[in-house]
Order: structure tokens, then sequence, then C-alpha cells
């Protein structure tokens, strides 16, 4: 009888194969590593009641001069604000239009509306105003007053038409009048592609312009963010930059617009792909944008424009002050930047550059410092102490100064099941209390982020390298603990629907709950339900033989081996766990889970009797109740010779 202690290294090992990668685990979902050992992740809990309406594609956390904590959330349709439990609206908006009028159906909820040079198209959410309706429709003017309507779809340049909560009591021939406050317009909900001219209103990866045949990447609604001190700044992907002051009086109540007082934008690129505010030298970048300001026509994917100095409208050039501009050559087109220790990091589809404040008459230089290393999407990278990690389509890099690919135990499984033409929805998250790099993905079976993928930086193994794990728990967004004490994360749902902002007739946006992490054990929903993360890791095969000869114990090559029972070791343990051990005769053969299994484990179990009989073994550790947690140790399993086969 032998008493064996069976360890694991940490991390997912996906390359290898059941034999190579003994010692190691093949699959978790809802599992770190921590100190080498592996855990359960911590619960997230609703941050407000509300879900939101359509995809978060973007957060960014940041304090006004008074201390107040903003964390501004773009989506496909709306500029959104999460202050102190609360979420505000401050979606930039068009020119109002004024006297439209509108028709009805007897016992249908479509109502059309009639407006010349109207320039909505359908999906576009408009907000009506001062209504007056015209007499025998069945709705009062407070159906529409001050409320948001989705546009279902646009017969001309002058008729569109929107869906009520009810239906119509009469046919009513157009009259009244309404003024119409449409949104400003952000982009499709995921990324698509499409053949030919005239594919879409996305076309050409724009919102709006139809597809010529060698332009056929239809990105999804993105935004930048960034902040100027206290005032936000954002970016429509492609479009326009808006302002937001939070230190205007009553701040809340105030769109995001170009004319902030004392902040406008009026001046700025209306077509720029991305742009941040230098944290040093505070000049409002625009990367991917117009080499003519002002002319969308004129956007350059590889071209760079910088303001004044402290000043974000100015952007003419002269000998007196900053203001300036540069062409990368090294991609087709800028996909993202980041602020990092030194510079600002800019990223192409295939290169990596630095841009460096040098004074003088260049203000910025630029240097490439990596090729065949572009980014996957906007979102695909983070920085941390002075390294930034990154995906690209095919691999992970990290940059401390020199560009260096990271070795990925699981790089193979990602990228066979990831959809990477949906690059621009990749999300890289940073979790920094538990040294994790994670970038959230879409598989090919899904329109959105349905996967992840983890690099631990702060755990590494002398044997195995760099620990990686794996899970399907997505995000669309995520932000670190730095503004608020815990990170906070959206999650998408495009089978429901989001209640804020509140949309008459909203039909297929789907919905996004804004959660924060590492609180708890379970997820708490925004009407307070509770449901259960559950979680499992399972090991690769174990060769019980050569486990035994390796501990000095007399096994013939072709003995079966019974496992009598095994001594589980938790360091923590709250609730139950299951334990599941499956049986091979050969690593080629299909497994077999022991009669007994799942065995389930508490804190005061000391030991497990078992019924299992064969050369290979493996283990599953999982959870699937609420309030449960567990972080594994080593295993101990009671084996011994039990005849030949």
């Amino acid at each position: 009888m032998a008493l064996l202690d069976f360890t694991f290294f940490p991390g997912i090992d996906k390359q290898n194969t059941s034999v190579g990668a003994e010692q190691r685990w093949v699959d978790c979902d809802n599992v770190r590593f921590r100190y080498l050992l592996p855990e359960k992740v911590g619960g997230w809990s609703s941050l407000v009641t509300d879900t939101i309406v359509g995809v978060a594609r973007r957060q960014f956390a940041f304090v006004d001069i008074a201390g107040n904590r903003y964390v501004a959330i773009g989506t496909d349709k709306f500029l959104l604000l999460y202050f102190e439990g609360q979420l505000y609206d401050i979606t930039p908006v068009k020119a109002a239009l004024s006297s439209a009028t509108l028709a009805t159906t007897s016992g249908s909820a479509i109502c059309t509306i009639t407006k010349s040079a109207h320039g909505l198209v359908a999906g576009d959410i408009v907000q009506f105003n001062s209504v007056t309706l015209p007499s025998g429709t069945g709705y009062s003017a407070s159906d529409f007053e001050d409320k948001n309507f989705q546009v279902t779809s646009v017969t001309s340049s002058s008729v569109f038409t929107v869906t009520q909560s009810s239906n119509a009591s009469a046919t009513v021939s157009t009259g009244g009048s309404i003024e119409l406050i449409p949104y400003e317009p952000v982009g499709p909900a995921a990324q698509s592609y499409g053949y030919g001219w005239g594919t879409d209103t996305y076309g050409a990866g724009k919102w709006g312009e139809a597809s010529s045949a060698d332009e056929i990447t239809l990105e999804p609604g993105l935004w930048s963010l960034s902040n100027f001190g206290e005032v936000l700044v954002a970016t429509i992907a492609n479009g326009k930059t808006f302002t937001w002051n939070a230190g205007a009086t009553d701040p809340l109540t105030v769109r995001a617009s170009t004319a902030t007082s004392g902040f406008a934008t009026t001046n700025n690129p209306t077509a720029t792909r991305v742009t941040l505010v230098s944290p040093t030298t505070r000049h409002l970048i625009h990367l991917g944008t117009e080499t003519t300001i002002g002319t969308p026509a004129t956007q350059d994917d590889m071209f760079i424009r910088f303001s004044e100095q402290e000043d974000i409208n100015d952007y003419t050039i002269t000998a007196i002050n900053t203001a300036g501009s540069q062409r990368l050559q090294d991609g087709t087109k800028i996909m993202g930047a980041l602020k990092a220790k030194e510079s600002i990091l800019v990223w192409t589809d295939n290169a990596l550059y630095t841009m460096k404040f040098v004074g003088g008459d260049f203000v910025f230089g630029f240097e490439q410092v990596g090729t065949n290393c572009g980014l996957i999407g906007k979102n695909a990278a983070v920085e941390i102490d002075g390294v930034a990690y990154w995906m690209s389509p095919n691999g992970f890099f990290a940059f401390d100064g020199t560009v260096k690919s990271i070795p990925c135990s699981v790089q193979d499984y990602v990228y066979d099941q990831a959809d990477t033409t949906k690059g621009q929805q990749v999300y890289a998250g940073l979790n920094n209390q538990f040294t994790e790099v994670t970038w959230y993905y879409p598989s090919s079976n899904s329109e959105y982020n349905d996967q992840y993928v983890v690099y631990n930086y702060g755990e590494s193994n002398a044997r195995t390298g760099q620990v990686w794990y794996i899970g399907t728990e997505a995000r669309t967004t995520w932000i670190d603990a730095t503004v608020y004490p815990t990170p906070f994360a959206t999650k998408f749902d495009d089978s429901s629907s989001g209640t804020f902002p509140a949309i008459v007739g909203e039909s297929g946006l789907g919905q996004s709950t804004l959660f924060e992490h590492e609180v708890g054990t379970d997820q708490v929903n925004p009407d307070g339900s509770t449901t259960t993360v559950t979680s499992f890791i399972q090991s690769y095969d174990y060769d019980l033989q050569q486990r035994m000869r390796g501990q000095s114990y007399s096994v013939a090559g072709d003995v079966f081996l019974a496992v009598r029972r095994f001594l589980p070791d938790f360091k923590d343990l709250a609730g139950n766990a299951k334990v599941t051990l499956a049986i091979k005769r050969y690593p080629s053969d299909s497994q077999t889970t022991t009669s007994l299994s799942p065995f389930t484990i508490t804190a005061s179990t000391d030991k497990k009797d078992t019924r299992a009989r064969g050369r290979f073994v493996n283990i599953k550790i999982e959870n699937d109740a609420v309030s449960e947690s567990w972080r594994f140790g080593t295993f101990r399993l009671d084996v011994q010779p039990d005849g030949r086969r």
C-alpha cells in the first residue's frame, strides 16, 4: 500500500499531450492561480438596479477637483456616467429638427414620422419634444414627450418610423407637430464583414458610409475616453470629439458636447480612430485622423495630429505653438494607443511605435520599436508598472523597452476558437490585485465576447514557465480598482432588453449589466437575486505506475493499480467542493469516471474511499452551489497493485 502525493504545476496547458503534460492542469473556468495554487475567483455584484441598453464598449474612471468619482461608459448607442450608485445619460445630440409630423395606423404600434432631410438611419435613437399630436390617434402627448425612440425603419429621406409601446386606436393622416432631437450615432453592436458597394450603412468601417469591395471590415461602435483634468474627453471612433465638464453647474444634467463652455472641440477633427490626452504635456492627440480638419473624406488611418499644449481646441501649426502632426509608415491603420511610463505607445495593425515629448520644433518624437506585433483591437492592450501587454492577431506580446513574445501554454486553443475578424471587440482588463491581464474575446460561435484568457504576470514556475488560464465568463469592458476599490466590468446579454436609458419600443439592442468584481462568492443580479458562480479545474492524466516506481515501489509495467482512498487537501474551503476521479487503461482510451464520483468534500473531510482501478488517473475539482469557494493544495492517493489484465 502506497500513500502518494500528487502535486500539480500552476496554469493551464493545452499545447501538450496528456502524457507530456503530466502534473499539469488541462481545463478550467472561473479559476485563478495565486501563489501557484488554484482557487475559485471572487464573485461579482450589480452596481445599479438598471441594466444598460446596448453593448458597453469602453469604461473610463476619473475624479473631479472636489473628489467626486465618475465612471464613463461608452456603448454602441450611448455615453453614460456612473456616479455613486446611479446612471446618467450624457450622450451628445445633434441639432434639433423642428416641425415633424406623425401618422398612425389603427391596431398598429408603428408610428410614421415625416420630416424632410431628417438624416436618420434604422437603429438611431431620437428624442421627441414639444409634442402636439393630431387628434384621434388614441395616444396622448405624454406618450411621446421627452421620451427616446429607436428608429425602426427609414422609408425615405423625409419619412421614418418608430414603435410605440401600444397600438394606435385609429388611422390618422400625418399631422401635429414634434421637435426631434437625434442622438449622435455611434456604430454597430458587433463587428462584421461586408462585401461590395452599399452593403451596409456602416460601410468601410465608418458610420454612414457605403463599403467598397476592398473595404470590408465593418467595425463596431467604439469610444475613446480620457480626461483633461476634470473634463471628460469622449471621441466616437471615426467620428467627432466631445467633452463633459464635471466642474460645471449641475453637471449631471448636462450632455457631452462639442461646445462645452471653456472646453469646446469645435475646431477638432471630425473623423478620428483614437484619441487620448498626453498625461504630462496635456496635448489632445488624434490618431488615424483627417489631414484636412473638418473634412471626413480626408481621414488617413495612419495620420496623427496633436493640439497646442493646454488647449484642446487649437490645431493650427505655427512657429510659436506646439500643435503638430505626423504620419506613421508601418501598417495600414492605427489600432490603438496607451499612456505608458515614459512615452505614449501607438500600435498599428503591424507595428509598435513610441511617441515621446522632445520639445523644440518636432514637439513629439516617434520611434518604431517593433514589427509583426500589431494590435488586434483598439482595447486589446494594457500597461502596468512600465510594461505593456497586448494581444495581436497571432500571439501575445509585452513591451518593457523591448518587444517580447510571451510564451503561451494555451495559444493554439485560444486562436483556434477565437473569431479574429472581430478583433475590435477584444477587451484587455487589468486586475493588479491578482497580477492578472485578461483578454475577453468572441469565439467563432458567438457575435459577442464569450471567452477569456488570462496571463498572470506575477506567477511563474521554473519548469513550466508563464502561468495562463482560461474561462467563459466573458466581459465587454473592464477597469481595474483605481478610482473605486474594486474592478468594474460589463456583461452583455443580447437576448434581453436594457432598462436605461429608457427607449420606447426598443427592440434587439440587448442589455449590459455593470458589475463590481471580487466581492463575495456569487453573482448578485440587478434585482437582488443571486446566481451561483460555478467553477472547475481538471488535470491531465497521472501515470500511476510511473509514479509508484518513482517512489521506489516495485510495480510491473503491465499491472493495474487500485486507488483505495484519497486524502483531499484544501487550503481554504467554504461550503462544499466536489472531486471527480477518472481512470484510463491507456492514454488514448476514453476516461471512465469512478463509480463513487463525484465525492463531496467539506472542511471536515479527512478521507474518501474510492473504487478506482487503472493505470492513469485525472482529477476534477468543482463547485455548483451558492456561497461556495475553495483553494486547492495537493492530493494524496492510496495506491496498490491490483493484478494483471
